[in-house]
Formats: C-alpha cells, structure tokens, sequence
C-alpha cells in the first residue's frame, strides 16, 4: 500500500540530487575481511583473490557458487571492484596473445584505421576496438585457448548470469601518456547529463547491473605505469551517472582514488558505474598492455557490434580438434563457446522459429553445443548457423 507519510525517493534525477557531502560519506565505507572470506587480502579496500584458490573453489560446483555469491555482493553495495592475481596463469598464453593483438595494433595504425579513446587525448594510447572478433579470425586456436579460462566465465555469471557477451577493447598507455577523465561506463556513462535527467532514477539503477567491466593485464603494471584509478563504493551512489560529469565530484576523485599495481596474468573486474580512470603513464619505458573487457548481459546491448557467427565459424574447428586431442576438457570447451557464440535466442521471428518444446528457439549456443557433442564437421556447422540466420527475418 502506498505510504503518503513516507518521504519519496526521487523519480527525476539532476544535478540537485548531486551531494558532495553525502557522496563522500557513502564512499568512506571500509572494506572488512570477514565479509570476502575467500580473498587473500584486502588492498586498498578491495578484496584481493588468489587464482589458484579460485580455479579449486570452482571445479567445486556448491564452493563455486559460494564465492560467486561473494564476487556479486562485493559488485552490488560493497566496493565494487575484485582484483584475481594470475588470473591466467600461462604466461606463455598471455605472451601469445599479446603478440598477436600488437600485430593487430601494427596493421591498423599502418592502414590509419586505429581509432582512439573515448575518455583520453588523441594519441596518447594505442586502441583495437572489437579485439575480440579480431583476436578470432586471426588467432583462432589462441582464441579459444585464452577463452577457455574459467575464472572469466565463474565472474562474468556472478553478476550476469548466463548468456553473457564478451566484448574486447586492447589499450595500451605509451610511456608519458596522460590519465582519462574520470568516468562512468556504458550505457549511461556515455550520455551527456541532459540526456541522462530523460531515464527515471529505476533505470539509473539498472544500468549498472547490465555489463561488467574488467581488464586482464597483459604487462607488469606497477603504479608508475598510470593503472586504473579507481573509488570503491562509488558505484552505489544513486545520481553518480550525473555527478561523475559535474567538476566538484571530479575533483574529489582525483583526490580520493586508489590504484592497485598489477602483474602480467592478473585480472580486474568492476561495477560499471564505479567512478574510474586510466591513470598516467610516469615512467620511461613501460608500454601499460590491457585487454579491456566490457561484457553485457544477455539482457542488454552491448557496446560493440561483434558478428558471433563470424567467430563461431572461425574459431569451432579449433575447438574441437583441441577437444578430440585432450587439450581442452569439455568445460573448457563450453567456455569457449559461451565467448565465441550468441547466448540469447531472441529477438525471434516466432513463426518461422518458434519453439517446439520449452519457452525459446535454441540458440547459437545450442547449436554448437549439439556440434561438439555430436562431433559434426565444419560443413555442417555452417550450413547450421546460416540456417539459423536466415530464420531470423521479421517476414
């Protein structure tokens, strides 16, 4: 029943509801130990987990989903922000893919066709947009190799669930490149303040449940390297996508920020709307190399356009003969799949495709799950998929 005697949270937000005072009470909040008993630490306010304990606690299924449980709670009202020391834990992997991601940055800066940052001075960085499909159709082996890692799946689901989509950005800060303005991130991190005041304060909400970032780094980034900058407990304040914008909350994030050095295999993850930056590049001779990740739900849209029947065609007979060779187990395998593939069946044309059993068509996902199980060769996939692609017409 509604309470007229209760004081009613705002609908409309606008630069009004943008509180220094509470803003820096809200942000104060000290991260305990015993709320993230699985971390190893606690670093500047954010829990610190050890990748080898994590890949034990996953190939437990009740543990997993403990700790998962820890991971959304700490995305939600804790800090915002976990960190996973080697994440990866092949550096030779990691090398690998560096080197072909740089063959990537060297094709495009040649061509002209590399494009710059969305919150840093023009070339400051080098960036690759849609690393992931790129990575893909160039390195489809070292594609599924790096996509087979479980902790990215086990963090990805503790906020989205599954369906997830990766996407892929690769930065990297060339000694003396400047720091980024501070920043939200998608979706409503790039909207300018009129636009936001349009979205009711429900969708203000919502918008940071819809994608989760993180970055593995793919170099030492020791702090006189500019790691990211970041203000745990941020991503909790309700008007943060309007006061992020405003230079009095900017300045308070410069004062405020924390930084956690990273070493090459670790791997960060955080709240979308968790005030953050790039942080500047102090030393003489360290080219900062991240694959920024930003992965949205199945719910969502997400931030780059990535043609997953591209990827699924280019990287599924590598899949499976690394598969048949023992290489991969079949829950490696299925984690390479849920990188390379549609996760969501819908949008549908629900008179061509409609479901025969169930609420939903299968997905792209589906489809290729059956693929492995069923051994199909590469011929029968593709004419599978485009199949399926044709289906997806609204006559």
């Amino acid at each position: 029943m509604f309470d007229q005697n209760k004081p009613q949270e705002p609908v409309w937000l606008d630069d009004s509801h943008c509180d220094i005072a509470e803003f820096e009470r809200h942000v104060s909040q000290e991260t305990r130990a015993e709320d993230y008993p699985h971390a190893v630490e606690i670093a500047r306010n954010i829990p610190i987990y050890d990748g080898d304990a994590m890949r034990r606690a996953m190939a437990d299924e009740p543990q997993a989903r403990v700790v998962m449980a820890e991971w959304n709670r700490a995305f939600a009202g804790g800090p915002g922000i976990i960190a996973i020391r080697r994440g990866y834990d092949d550096p030779a992997l990691v090398d690998a893919v560096t080197e072909a991601l740089g063959e990537i940055i060297a094709d495009e800066e040649a061509s002209a066709s590399g494009k710059g940052d969305h919150f840093a001075a023009a070339g400051a960085n080098s960036r690759v947009w849609n690393a992931h499909e790129k990575l893909a159709v160039r390195a489809p082996e070292l594609f599924a190799r790096y996509n087979a890692n479980e902790l990215v799946r086990r963090v990805s689901e503790s906020w989205l669930g599954s369906g997830y989509q990766i996407t892929t950005q690769v930065n990297v800060v060339r000694p003396g490149g400047k720091s980024q303005t501070c920043h939200r991130d998608y979706h409503m991190g790039f909207q300018d303040v009129e636009t936001l005041k349009g979205y009711p304060a429900s969708q203000h909400a919502l918008s940071a449940s819809l994608t989760l970032q993180g970055a593995v780094a793919h170099s030492e980034m020791p702090l006189e390297s500019g790691p990211t900058k970041l203000l745990p407990y941020s991503q909790s304040y309700l008007p943060g996508y309007i006061a992020v914008l405003l230079p009095r909350f900017r300045e308070f994030f410069e004062e405020h920020h924390v930084q956690l050095p990273l070493e090459k295999g670790d791997m960060l993850f955080f709240n979308p709307a968790t005030f953050h930056a790039a942080g500047e590049n102090c030393s003489s001779d360290i080219h900062r190399f991240a694959n920024l990740m930003q992965i949205g739900s199945a719910y969502g849209r997400s931030i780059e356009i990535v043609d997953r029947s591209r990827i699924t065609l280019a990287v599924y007979g590598d899949v499976k003969r690394l598969l048949e060779a023992g290489s991969v187990t079949m829950r490696e395998a299925d984690n390479i799949v849920a990188a390379m593939a549609e996760g969501y069946p819908f949008p549908a044309n629900l008179d061509i495709d409609s479901p025969l059993s169930g609420m939903a068509p299968p997905s792209q996902q589906d489809v290729v799950r059956q693929a492995l199980a069923e051994g199909w060769d590469e011929a029968r996939l593709t004419q599978a998929i485009t199949e399926q692609n044709a289906r997806k017409r609204s006559h």
